[in-house]
């Protein structure tokens, strides 16, 4: 949530935020009105208490008619000071849910717009002319299935649509690339980190995700637990009510875990292949740091999922991506897309995003340093998720025969293979 503070000093930053993510300007006026109505109900109850212990003190001293007299004070004070305590607990309560309610502040440099309006910082690579190699590229699901490394049919046949099985070359495949992501992670100074895939709402909340993406989050009600869609927030919540030593920031935690999406509303979107699936496996990077740091955090995250990119030889592009396509938690977020062949155009594989101290004081993160306590920053960035890298993998890199291109980057952790090639 935002600092509550700017409802009372610049309303009017949140105004121009809410009508940037296409958001309800009414919240606004609502939140002053309940933060008005929260602090007028803690006033009356604080003074009331206040008055309460100061006639318990006149009582031990006083005799006669005025201790009676102030007996009855009390006994009428002692209602009024449990109705003002309910009025400000009530009030209190509808305040905090509004505040949930409202979206992070979007940076004021951000593009306007929504999902198509971002704009493209940067090109790289360029992508591959097939027709001139004289071949017509094959998708991700025929050259997987030619590998022997992709098999849908029988993903559906156990677990429904949308749902896969990885085998032979592509398990191989997906190894590797956790591996080298894993491996980049650690040369960057991360911590890895195989974090649960179960996690209670405090954790779904605090990170914005039952909030705007609730449709796609599922449920398991007799137990009251969430599957991730992302290892952000098991991250996240892991210094959950906790005070950080501000000489111990930043820190960085590289975690890999399956992810697990609904995909409401996107009936019969990339539908063919394992584009846009139920579950996934993914690494994931998280940042905790001073709120002056995020920025330049962001940067560097950035920069690492770029540099996983170079490694792998693929064509993509940077996006600072539009004010109303951000979601709930994100201040400012960068996508990277990469060519697809056969979809002639990008596609997103990877997103990082500066949350700064929203979710952190949704989780009540702090850090401790010389000017005493107050909230921390936190950021995440997408290294490699698995299904689309793979994805953008085999049709990048095909050759004619349906044998994939090694990456130099990737062959130590296959053997030293410069390709993979269909079995015979």
């Amino acid at each position: 949530m935002i600092d509550p503070k700017l409802l009372r000093t610049d309303p009017d930053r949140i105004r121009r935020s809410q009508q940037a993510r296409g958001e309800s300007l009414a919240l606004v006026d609502d939140l002053v009105a309940a933060d008005g109505n929260r602090r007028a109900a803690i006033a009356t109850y604080e003074s009331l208490r206040a008055e309460q212990k100061g006639i318990g003190k006149q009582v031990a001293t006083s005799q006669g008619e005025a201790r009676q007299e102030l007996l009855a004070r009390t006994r009428a004070l002692a209602a009024a000071v449990k109705a003002a305590e309910a009025a400000a607990t009530r009030a209190g309560a509808h305040f905090d849910e509004l505040m949930t309610t409202l979206p992070n502040l979007v940076f004021e440099d951000v593009p306007r717009g929504g999902e198509d309006d971002f704009v493209v910082l940067e090109s790289v690579g360029t992508p591959r002319d097939f027709a001139s190699e004289g071949f017509v590229p094959r998708d991700h699901l025929e050259l997987g299935e030619l590998l022997g490394a992709i098999d849908m049919e029988r993903g559906a046949k156990v677990s429904g649509s949308r749902f896969y099985f990885l085998t032979g070359l592509g398990a191989q495949l997906e190894l590797a690339l956790i591996n080298l992501a894993m491996s980049k992670a650690l040369g960057w100074g991360f911590t890895p980190m195989l974090p649960p895939a179960l996690v209670k709402p405090s954790a779904m909340e605090g990170t914005g995700f039952l909030g705007q993406a609730a449709e796609n989050v599922y449920h398991l009600p007799a137990d009251e637990l969430y599957l991730v869609g992302t290892s952000e927030v098991a991250l996240a919540a892991y210094h959950s009510e906790e005070i950080l030593d501000a000489a111990t920031l930043p820190r960085y935690y590289a975690g890999y875990s399956p992810c697990f999406r609904r995909e409401a509303g996107s009936y019969g979107k990339d539908t063919r292949g394992i584009f846009r699936v139920h579950w996934f496996d993914k690494v994931e990077m998280f940042v905790y740091c001073e709120p002056e740091q995020a920025e330049a955090e962001h940067a560097k995250l950035l920069g690492f999922e770029k540099e996983f990119l170079d490694a792998l030889e693929l064509p993509y592009q940077v996006l600072d991506v539009a004010s109303g396509d951000l979601g709930l938690s994100a201040a400012r977020k960068f996508d990277c897309y990469c060519w697809l062949p056969t979809q002639g155009r990008y596609r997103e594989v990877t997103s990082t995003s500066n949350c700064t101290e929203f979710q952190a004081r949704r989780l009540n993160i702090r850090i401790r340093d010389d000017r005493g306590v107050r909230s921390a920053a936190t950021l995440n960035g997408t290294l490699c998720a698995m299904t689309r890298i793979i994805i953008m993998l085999l049709e990048n890199h095909q050759q004619a025969d349906g044998s994939i291109y090694l990456p130099p980057a990737l062959r130590p952790y296959l053997g030293g293979r410069e390709a993979l090639v269909p079995p015979r």
